[in-house]
């Protein structure tokens, strides 16, 4: 691992756990792991640029066709790339697909930046994980694969205790809360190579008591009307989340991506507040 890493530009690739659902602002847009990472790394480097190509919903198939050659193009010097788990949670779900198109994707950005990141995503414990597991360990075990063949960094979430704790996950049961999707933004700044600021990022949050069984069944209901109905709905339709939608720096008008930096590196603040570089 390289220590004192000094990076200059971050390309964020991937779904809705890159795009950062569900760490709310106050201001109703999403913040997230990579835009954390980025205020980090651009205080560090004057100069510093970033873009998240991240849309919820996408499959591995659209990541590698609409995210993949943008994210090449603009040659960063990171690329993170975190994909394929929309496919595994699928009823359907052909296991040798995913793998070679996750395959196709490291090819393309490996060769395109200094470093690519490629995570082994978290898993919250209960019954969706124990039915999907096997899927998500067969995803893992390509991923470290392809870092292994390629140069890549490989981020591991899923053995970290602290992010299969319920308590770090949204209402919604698949997107992690911000105190999750900080604990991955210090994940991935420790594996580029930089001095860790919270070393105890695994350590899981100390006990408290479960709620009752009626809260349970409440939280059940809401769950279920909220988020697991509308989700059946779209599979059944045919529709993602992601319809109609585009990476937080990419411009559908222009229909190319850009940069953006702080105003001042020394406190760059929300990147929603950073300025636009380029188109």
């Amino acid at each position: 691992m390289q220590t004192n890493a000094s990076y200059t530009s971050l390309v964020a690739v991937g779904d809705s756990f890159t795009e950062g659902m569900s760490d709310r602002l106050p201001d109703g847009t999403y913040r997230g792991w990579a835009d954390l990472l980025a205020a980090r790394m651009a205080a560090r480097t004057p100069g510093f640029r970033y873009a998240n190509l991240a849309v919820r919903g996408k499959l591995i198939r659209q990541i590698v066709d609409e995210q993949v050659p943008v994210a090449v193009a603009m040659e960063p010097d990171v690329i993170t790339l975190v994909g394929g788990l929309n496919d595994t949670l699928r009823p359907k779900c052909d296991m040798g697909r995913v793998r070679g198109l996750l395959e196709e994707a490291v090819e393309q950005l490996a060769p395109a930046c200094k470093q690519l990141v490629l995570m082994r995503s978290p898993g919250r414990q209960g019954p969706v994980l124990a039915r999907f597991r096997p899927r998500m360990e067969e995803l893992f075990t390509c991923v470290d694969d392809l870092a292994s063949r390629h140069g890549a960094l490989v981020v591991d979430l899923y053995g970290a205790p602290s992010l299969g704790d319920p308590r770090l996950w949204d209402v919604d049961r698949l997107h992690l809360t911000g105190e999750g999707h900080r604990r991955v933004a210090e994940a991935v700044w420790q594996t580029l190579g930089y001095e860790a600021e919270d070393p105890e990022w695994r350590t899981p949050v100390p006990a408290t008591a479960p709620p009752g069984w009626g809260a349970r069944r409440v939280a059940d209901a809401r769950f279920a009307r909220q988020y697991l109905l509308p989700w059946i709905g779209r599979r059944l339709t045919g529709r993602s989340s992601g319809d109609g939608r585009t990476g937080a720096q990419f411009s559908a008008e222009l229909g190319k991506a850009f940069w953006v930096t702080p105003v001042d590196h020394t406190n760059p603040g929300p990147v929603t507040d950073w300025r636009q570089v380029g188109p």
